[in-house]
């Protein structure tokens, strides 16, 4: 797997069909949720561990847009 600049994934459990993932912050180790196989959507999400909130792939990489452009609009402002 890729080295990541922020998170830590570390494989729960192996499974024979699917996989779970913890999502560690690499600078405190903190654990900030899990990726797993999300069987209604049948796809892997990206679940928090305090809050029942689901993320996907689309998901994110909107959230990571939506970032993006306030960062440039903020650039811009400057």
């Amino acid at each position: 797997m890729n080295e990541y600049k922020y998170l830590t994934f570390i494989e729960l459990d192996p499974k024979p069909k699917t996989k779970v993932f913890e999502v560690r912050n690499k600078l405190s180790g903190t654990t900030l949720g899990y990726v797993k196989w999300y069987g209604p959507w049948r796809k892997y999400i990206f679940q928090t561990e305090l809050l029942i909130l689901i993320f996907d792939s689309g998901c994110l990489a909107d959230l990571k847009s939506f970032i993006d452009e306030l960062m440039a609009e903020r650039k811009e402002n400057k």
